[in-house]
């Protein structure tokens, strides 16, 4: 038995997890919110991006350099549930969702990194 391929078929069939992450700040507690319809994948990239100094958002980008990887935290605040219908449209549920904590949190100015 190839438990190499049934572990690999498994993970094909397995749907991405879609949701809220947030990038914290330890030092200056300024934080970022986000929405993925794969967020592990988006916080891979978005940690791969300011290890190798090339991330968009340049305030992010110079507070990383500044204050060091250790300084930051990458988690995920919600996830939506998958849905039974195949062809949902989780763009858009995941944009209001989105809203919704920036509305809460406020991470703007003093306060966050996104604009």
């Amino acid at each position: 038995m190839d438990y190499r391929k049934i572990l690999k078929d498994e993970y094909k069939r397995t749907p991405p997890k879609r949701g809220i992450y947030i990038i914290h700040n330890l030092s200056n507690k300024k934080i970022f919110v986000g929405s993925s319809l794969n967020v592990e994948a988006r916080i891979n990239r978005f940690r791969f991006e300011l290890v190798q100094g090339m991330h968009k958002n340049k305030e992010l980008q110079t507070d990383f350099e500044l204050f060091g990887e250790t300084n930051f935290t990458f988690e995920i605040a919600e996830l939506i549930k998958e849905k039974e219908q195949s062809n949902f449209d989780y763009s858009s549920e995941l944009e209001d969702l989105e809203k919704t904590w920036i509305e809460k949190i406020q991470p703007f100015g003093d306060r966050g990194y996104n604009s």
